[in-house]
């Protein structure tokens, strides 16, 4: 593996190994047909439907993992789906879904669809990529997902083909013998053929595909951005992305002897391209515990367990996940651990000291998004690791901070502020999105995805994040849009204005909250506002934790709500109810913009303090904070 530990290594790599020189796989058949020659017998993927560290577990070794995604392309092209037609999955974590993720690539474009969306955004993703299969669930206990893909497949006219998983498949008697008696009642008809994804396959052969792979590079694959209603967007991501971010984990991280956890979900990017990529180039053992992930019955109860009983060398995590394991003891061998990965949100500083006190390993935070095929930026696991940072761009990874003045655009100095914008082998330069006017002014210099999130590159390299300027709320790695938040809310006759954000959260981040100003002479209370938008955001995850109404919101000179200043409204209620509640005799005094870290708490005492315990309990935050003057 190469060193990358600094700027430095990182200038190396690239002049030492060329990305345009380099003899890699031009297509992901490609580059799994490499992965089944290298290692062969080696175990590639494992999945157990239960989480206890003694339950049934199945394992496909590279060439099994290669025969089953060569069956299930040739199925797929014999259904009619060519290199331009989509073929979208709907399905929690299992060997399948890796299968289905690689075939549909082969095959096609595949268009993994998370399944904790509404039907109506399914139907809205399916109408969007133009999918002509659907690969999801048979009907299963404790699963919706059978249900909400029929009722998605009825408003997507052009899905012919809906090919069905069973997760029985992985349970052994007597739970097997259970299923089919308490499985849900067949969900309501649609106008497609329901296929046997296992039947139908295994009629295929497994050595050879059927028809000629692709020839050199294309869109293969179609991920959707976070979304809660409405239709998210749809990013479109080309083989040289996705193997680039398999090259990044392979050189850098990897090697066939890992062995990474990852119960994070196959839709999203994070596992798809970092995890499941990287284990192609360089051969490690991907283990997915449960169809839920981290969400599973007992995952976190059983985690330390599962580490020990798979041997893991990374763990593949993200905040909220970290904090749910420091509720749980560390009860199990993990001495065979090396480093965790974790991603999707910011990470809190008091986190990440619990987390390595706990279990002696580092976390290396990194930053990604699915505009650019995931990967930017990382911690170096083998040098220095600035939390809070999100490390240094990576080979091939050319990060910019610019600002917009006059029209144009002009770079900042160290450590600036200043929009992340990004170049690398994983961008679609000029075409990231499957809708053309959704990429109106995406790009700075036509080159640079302008990541719509504020930073500053320190003068070691690093890069920090700051802030948002497309104001999304981020809420454990869930994206969610305030407009969403915003229309529910004013849909209501008292209500004139309504200005949602993200306010400060130990566990998730983030978590939505809101601000109201009422009609002149309404009266409306924050608990009918509270059920108001229980009724009308139909995303759980989109429903504030806090509405509050003001006799007027700030507002701009023109007359647009003033967010900033609802921030440190909230950054201030949720830090002083906190030492409040810790019994800390401290308090926000105010809540100041600072060029470097974003908005800063100024924290004035009371009385006598400890100050250990104050740190300790901001720490679980990740807004920063100071001494008031």
């Amino acid at each position: 593996m190469a060193r990358f530990a600094s700027r430095a290594d990182r200038d190396a790599i690239e002049g030492e190994m060329p990305w345009e020189a380099r003899d890699r796989a031009q297509t992901i058949y490609q580059f799994l047909t490499r992965a089944r020659d290298r290692y062969g017998a080696r175990p590639a993927v494992s999945f157990q439907i239960l989480s206890g560290p003694k339950d049934p577990a199945q394992t496909l070794s590279w060439a099994e993992l290669h025969g089953r995604v060569t069956q299930t392309a040739n199925l797929l092209r014999r259904l009619g789906v060519g290199e331009g037609d989509t073929i979208a999955y709907l399905l929690p974590n299992s060997l399948d879904t890796a299968v289905t993720l690689l075939a549909g690539a082969t095959a096609g474009i595949v268009n993994p669809i998370n399944p904790l969306l509404e039907p109506e955004q399914i139907a809205a993703i399916l109408r969007e990529t133009r999918a002509k299969v659907l690969v999801t669930l048979k009907s299963f206990p404790k699963s919706d997902i059978a249900q909400k893909a029929a009722e998605a497949v009825k408003h997507a006219p052009n899905v012919k083909a809906v090919l069905e998983i069973d997760l029985n498949r992985y349970l052994t008697p007597p739970k097997s013998w259970i299923v089919p008696l308490l499985r849900p009642k067949t969900p309501v008809r649609h106008h497609s053929d329901v296929l046997c994804f296992h039947r139908e396959s295994a009629k295929m052969p497994a050595d050879r595909l059927m028809f000629a792979d692709s020839t050199g590079d294309r869109v293969a694959a179609y991920f959707h951005t976070g979304g809660t209603t409405g239709m998210p967007k749809v990013a479109q991501h080309k083989y040289s992305g996705m193997i680039y971010n398999g090259w990044l984990g392979g050189t850098l991280l990897f090697d066939e002897t890992d062995v990474m956890i990852c119960p994070l979900p196959l839709f999203h990017v994070f596992a798809a391209y970092p995890i499941l990529m990287s284990a192609i180039d360089s051969g490690a053992h991907v283990v997915l515990p449960t169809p839920a992930g981290y969400r599973g019955e007992g995952v976190f109860d059983n985690f330390w367990k599962l580490v020990e009983r798979w041997n893991v060398t990374f763990l593949i995590t993200v905040p909220t996940a970290i904090a749910a394991l420091m509720q749980r003891p560390v009860n199990a061998d993990i001495s065979s651990l090396r480093t965790a990965i974790s991603g999707s949100a910011p990470l809190p500083l008091e986190l990440y000291n619990r987390f390595k006190t706990a279990t002696g390993v580092e976390i290396c935070e990194g930053y990604g998004l699915t505009e650019a095929t995931c990967l930017v930026s990382v911690n170096p696991v083998d040098g220095e690791k600035k939390v809070g940072s999100v490390g240094i761009p990576l080979p091939y990874s050319h990060v910019r901070i610019l600002r917009r003045t006059e029209g144009r655009f002009v770079e900042c100095g160290t450590d600036e502020v200043g929009e992340i914008c990004v170049a690398n082998p994983g961008v679609f330069e000029g075409s990231t999105y499957t809708e053309a006017d959704k990429n109106h002014e995406l790009f700075a210099e036509d080159r640079f995805l302008r990541t719509g999130d504020l930073g500053r590159i320190d003068a070691d390299g690093y890069l920090w994040i700051t802030g948002r300027a497309k104001d999304l709320i981020i809420r454990g790695g869930h994206n969610i849009d305030p407009a969403e938040i915003e229309e529910a809310l004013l849909s209501h006759p008292a209500v004139a204005f309504a200005g949602a954000i993200g306010q400060p959260d130990s566990f998730a981040g983030e978590l939505p909250c809101a601000y109201v100003e009422l009609v002149a002479g309404a009266s409306l209370t924050s608990e009918e506002l509270m059920e108001h938008a229980r009724k009308h955001i139909h995303e759980r995850a989109a429903i504030p934790k806090h509405v509050e109404v003001l006799d007027e919101l700030p507002k701009t000179a023109v007359g647009k709500i003033f967010k900033p200043d609802l921030r440190k409204r909230a950054i201030t209620r949720v830090l002083d109810a906190t030492l409040a509640e810790a019994g800390i005799a401290a308090h926000v005094v105010a809540v100041v913009e600072d060029k470097r870290r974003g908005l800063v708490a100024q924290i004035a005492t009371t009385g006598a303090v400890d100050e250990a315990k104050l740190k300790h309990c901001l720490g679980e935050f990740t807004v920063a904070w100071d001494w008031a003057a």
